[in-house]
């Protein structure tokens, strides 16, 4: 009874988070567009949607692990993909412009907040949309915004990083910007539960997640990567190679862990 009343209490705290967002989406995002200038407006609108994800964070208790040094205004952050909570997750702590896959901009209520939020949203296949979609992330590198990446296309269960995708690579190295690696690893049963694969939809997978006690997950901000004289695929590559080493290495000291529980219990 006191786990659905958790429960219960945390969907009730979700929903007045999500008319909260409206209303900012809806209302103070454009009221502020019309009284400060483009500068100033792009900063109140950036603290608001942090505080948002913070807000976010606290209702389905997160508890981050954060490595490394985050990176300046105008970087190209690139993560390996686990599931909607990685937006949460990384967002909370830098102001940036997401891409996601065009799905999202469908999804009720969180499609509308991305939107409203600049997540530039991307349709695989489609040549002459991801061409705009390039324009976009070239024009936001120019004025010095973050924009985080997931070069996947799709999500994992967090043991594997698959194929990056090259094109998602080129606005940086035309801007000259920043390109840093993240690693992300959920922890704790968050490691069996996180993932939001296969034929998940977002509200059951929600409600699972509002049902942990805590979700557990390590944040590897990596070092930048040297970009001189390499084209997009090796960028690429050695990004990918990068995260996947550091998804390794917290695997294999985790396996240690448990081993080394084991053999104590026993």
């Amino acid at each position: 009874m006191k786990l659905k009343m958790r429960l219960y209490y945390k969907l009730f705290l979700i929903i007045i988070l999500f008319i909260n967002g409206l209303i900012i989406a809806a209302g103070m995002f454009p009221a502020i567009n019309l009284i400060f200038s483009t500068n100033s407006a792009r900063a109140k609108q950036d603290a608001l949607k942090t505080l948002w994800l913070r807000w976010f964070s606290a209702i389905v208790k997160l508890e981050i692990t954060k490595d490394g040094v985050q990176p300046e205004k105008g970087a190209l952050l690139v993560s390996n993909h686990i599931s909607w909570l990685d937006i949460i997750v990384i967002g909370q702590f830098l102001p940036a412009y997401f891409v996601a896959k065009s799905d999202i901009s469908r999804w009720p209520i969180i499609g509308y907040l991305a939107r409203q939020g600049g997540t530039i949203f991307i349709r695989r296949g489609d040549k002459q949309h991801i061409r705009t979609t390039a324009e976009k992330m070239v024009w936001l590198l120019k004025q010095k915004n973050n924009i985080i990446a997931f070069p996947e296309g799709t999500t994992t269960n967090g043991k594997e990083v698959l194929n990056f995708h090259s094109s998602l690579f080129q606005p940086a190295l035309l801007t000259k910007s920043p390109i840093q690696p993240i690693a992300l690893k959920y922890q704790g049963p968050a490691l069996e539960h996180a993932p939001f694969i296969g034929d998940d939809d977002f509200v059951s997978h929600l409600i699972k997640m509002l049902s942990l006690d805590k979700i557990e997950v390590r944040l590897c901000f990596l070092p930048l990567i040297n970009d001189s004289g390499k084209n997009r695929t090796q960028v690429s590559l050695e990004t990918r190679n990068m995260i996947m080493k550091k998804i390794s290495e917290d695997l294999s000291a985790d396996d240690f862990i448990q081993q080394q529980l084991k053999t104590s219990q026993g």
